[in-house]
C-alpha cells in the first residue's frame, strides 16, 4: 500500500519550479546562481477589463461602428480620450472612462485593460537555475535540510532562524517578542491569540514556523505580510520531534520559508529549506513510499497524533481496531517505547 510522505530530511537535493501565473519575461539564464530575493521573472497584468460597446452607445450597426472607431489593438490611451464619433448634426462620441491599453477591437466594441500592475517572481531559495521555462519562470536546485508542513498562508521570505521554543509544546507569547528578533524567521511553537501574530508583524519578523495554530486565527494569519508555516495541525498541538530536532539544531542558519498553500493534487506543500554546504549532490527525496517494516512514520490522528514511531510489523489482511472497524494496520513502536496498533490510513512516512 502506498504511503503519504512528509519530508523531514537533514540533507537532500531540492529542486523547485518557480512559475508566473501569467506569461511574462524570464530574467535568468541556465547555470545562474540566485539568492532567495532575486527576481527571476516579471509580468504585467491588468486588474480589470473595460468593455466599451461603441455600436450601442452611438446607436449604429456593428459594421458602421468598426469604421468609426479611431483606436487599434495595443494603443495606450489616457482617460477621456475620444475613440469614436457618430454621424449627424449633433453626433455622439465615445470616450475612455479611464487610462488603459486596448486589447481587442471588433464587432462594434472596444475592450481595454485597466489598472495595470507589475508582478515580480522571486527565486525563493538560494541555488542554481537548472532550467528556464520560456515566458513563465525557472527550475532551481539547491541542497540542504527540508521540513514540510501541513498549512501555509501563501507567502515566502528568508532570514536567520531563531529558536524561541524551549520544548516541543512551547507557546508563542507577546512577551517573547522584542526588537532583537527583527528580520528573523522564528521557530515559535503554538499560537493561541491574534496579538502574537500582530506583535510579530510590528517588529517585523520575516516569518514564523509554528507547531500549530487555532482555527479561529487562520484568517488573521492569511492577512499577515510575512510567511507562516504550520508543521503539525490546528489547535494546541506540540511540534513533532523530528521537525523540532532538525529545526532547532539548525538555529542561527539562513532559512527560507515558502508557506505555499497545501495542494494534494499538485503535491505542493508549505516548507522550510535550510541551505547547507556540500561536497557532492545528496540524493533527492523520494516522493512515493510503500509501507514497510522499519519505516519512520508519524501518527495523523488522535490519541497519538503527531507522535513519531517506526513500523515493527505489518498486519496481514484486515485488523480489528479498538473502534470496532476493520482496516489494514500496522504495529508501530512510538518514541515512548509504547507499541500501538494503527490503521495505515492514519500514518504518514517521515523522511
Amino acid at each position: 500500500m502506498q504511503a503519504p510522505v512528509n519530508h523531514i530530511i537533514g540533507l537532500t537535493s531540492i529542486v523547485r519550479e518557480r512559475l508566473l501565473p501569467v506569461s511574462g519575461n524570464v530574467l535568468v539564464r541556465p547555470n545562474q546562481k540566485v539568492t532567495p530575493n532575486d527576481v527571476i521573472a516579471e509580468a504585467r497584468w491588468a486588474r480589470e477589463h473595460v468593455l466599451l460597446d461603441v455600436a450601442r452607445i452611438l446607436n449604429v450597426s456593428p459594421n458602421l461602428a468598426d469604421r468609426l472607431i479611431r483606436c487599434k489593438v495595443d494603443d495606450r490611451l489616457a482617460a477621456g480620450v475620444e475613440i469614436a464619433v457618430g454621424k449627424g448634426l449633433f453626433p455622439r462620441s465615445v470616450r475612455t472612462p479611464r487610462e488603459g491599453r486596448v486589447v481587442a477591437v471588433g464587432g462594434g466594441q472596444v475592450l481595454m485593460e485597466a489598472g495595470e500592475a507589475k508582478m515580480e517572481l522571486r527565486a525563493g531559495i538560494p541555488g542554481t537555475v537548472i532550467e528556464v521555462i520560456a515566458s513563465r519562470g525557472a527550475v532551481i536546485q539547491t541542497a540542504g535540510a527540508l521540513v514540510q508542513g501541513v498549512w501555509g498562508n501563501g507567502r515566502i521570505d528568508s532570514g536567520l532562524l531563531v529558536n524561541l521554543m524551549e520544548k516541543t509544546d512551547s507557546v508563542l507569547a507577546v512577551g517573547k517578542l522584542d526588537i532583537s528578533l527583527r528580520g528573523s524567521i522564528l521557530l515559535s511553537g503554538m499560537v493561541k491569540d491574534a496579538e502574537s501574530l500582530e506583535a510579530a508583524a510590528d517588529l517585523p519578523v520575516r516569518g514564523l514556523i509554528l507547531s500549530s495554530i487555532f482555527p479561529s486565527l487562520l484568517q488573521k494569519a492569511r492577512e499577515m505580510r510575512y510567511p507562516i508555516m504550520v508543521t503539525d495541525g490546528f489547535g494546541a498541538l506540540p511540534m513533532n520531534s523530528a521537525a523540532y530536532k532538525l529545526l532547532s539544531t539548525n538555529a542561527k542558519r539562513e532559512v527560507t520559508v515558502n508557506a505555499e498553500v497545501f495542494d494534494r493534487y499538485s503535491g505542493a506543500r508549505p516548507e522550510a529549506i535550510i541551505p547547507l554546504p556540500i561536497s557532492s549532490d545528496p540524493p533527492a527525496p523520494r516522493e512515493v513510499e510503500t509501507f514497510a517494516v522499519g519505516l519512520q512514520v508519524r501518527m495523523r490522528r488522535p490519541p497519538h497524533m503527531g507522535m513519531i514511531g517506526s513500523i515493527v510489523a505489518l498486519k496481514p489482511g484486515l485488523s480489528t481496531l479498538p473502534s470496532g472497524l476493520r482496516a489494514p494496520a500496522a504495529d508501530v513502536k512510538l518514541e515512548n517505547n509504547e507499541t500501538v496498533l494503527a490503521p495505515l490510513v492514519n500514518l504518514e512516512v517521515v523522511g
